[in-house]
């Protein structure tokens, strides 16, 4: 069965996905910055990943978003990351107005892939846990998206071992996405996780995953959930991806923006860090970063963990509270 009569049928009647041709095997070109094997995938990614959450959904203007995509690939960062529900409605950034009407991060991008998909490593998450809701994101991502292929899909922010096993019923999303690689409808899959060591270690298990994309968290409750996520993921030869670095500048002053990212890059382990982006200027930074990196001294590194250690303690940061539901704060 062709993977769109597929997902005709198991979503079915009156939802259809759109005749848009996907991206072949490769293609991308990096431009010259540093690359990375992206676990086993067979993919050389830049260090830098864009991250198309809250921040960038939250540039006013749709042409200025369409020139920062399109900067950002020509300048060689091919690897996007965004999700079926990143829009602009919380998480409204320092300095931005607020919003009068709805700006969805897939369907900007989508306006770029009508022209530019084969130059693009695609990535999206599903939010859904029931099935037939599941697939029905998935369509409209793909809809939105202007594509019939993905490189990457995700499990949007395993909260729990719960929600693993919730997940991992016969038929269930986990399933669903194993069959959407075997349709050829994304080439890999992953998951995303923001706080829970346990929930990130047991879905491993469950399914040959090629990445996991975590928040960077120094002191989270249980088990190291950094190191335990990482450990899980080099044990398989997952791709592994950092989030959230830079989110400590708005409570933690004078650790300037830069620093925070090198620390980031500088740890031993994952392999590119997802940043969000929402001006030429900072994608400019983010590349002038990448091409002139040098990892930072034992000695900064360890003066940096102790300025950390507050914020990573901080009981009000949304995504390390237990109901905390990701949508727009991927920084």
């Amino acid at each position: 069965m062709e993977r769109r009569d597929f997902l005709k049928t198991t979503i079915g009647a009156g939802l259809a996905i759109a005749g848009l041709s996907g991206c072949s095997s490769g293609g991308y070109d990096s431009k010259g910055l540093p690359t990375v094997e992206f676990g086993s995938t067979g993919i050389m990614i830049p260090r830098i990943v864009m991250g198309l959450g809250s921040r960038f959904c939250h540039v006013v203007d749709d042409s200025e978003a369409n020139e920062i995509l399109n900067f950002a690939l020509d300048n060689g960062l091919f690897y996007w990351d965004t999700a079926h529900t990143y829009d602009n409605t919380i998480a409204l950034p320092a300095g931005r107005p607020r919003p009068t009407r709805l700006v969805n991060s897939e369907e900007r991008v989508g306006e770029v892939m009508k022209t530019r998909r084969r130059e693009v490593f695609l990535s999206t998450k599903i939010q859904a846990r029931e099935p037939s809701e599941a697939m029905k994101q998935l369509e409209l991502s793909l809809k939105r998206l202007n594509t019939d292929k993905l490189d990457m899909l995700k499990i949007h922010s395993v909260d729990s071992v719960d929600d693993v096993n919730r997940m991992s019923q016969k038929g269930g999303l986990i399933d669903i996405l194993i069959r959407m690689k075997e349709e050829k409808v994304t080439r890999f899959i992953g998951f995303s996780c923001h706080a829970n060591a346990a929930a990130a270690k047991e879905i491993t298990n469950r399914a040959p995953f090629d990445s996991m994309l975590i928040a960077l968290n120094h002191n989270s409750p249980g088990e190291p959930f950094q190191e335990t996520a990482l450990f899980e993921a080099k044990k398989k030869n997952m791709g592994f991806l950092l989030m959230k670095a830079v989110r400590p500048r708005e409570t933690v002053a004078d650790i300037p923006v830069t620093d925070l990212i090198r620390y980031a890059l500088s740890l031993d382990g994952p392999d590119a860090l997802a940043l969000g982006m929402d001006s030429i200027d900072v994608v400019k930074s983010n590349l002038a970063m990448i091409r002139n990196f040098q990892k930072l001294s034992p000695d900064r590194m360890k003066e940096l963990y102790v300025k950390l250690v507050p914020f990573y303690r901080n009981e009000n940061l949304p995504w390390m509270q237990k109901n905390y539901r990701d949508g727009n704060w991927n920084c």
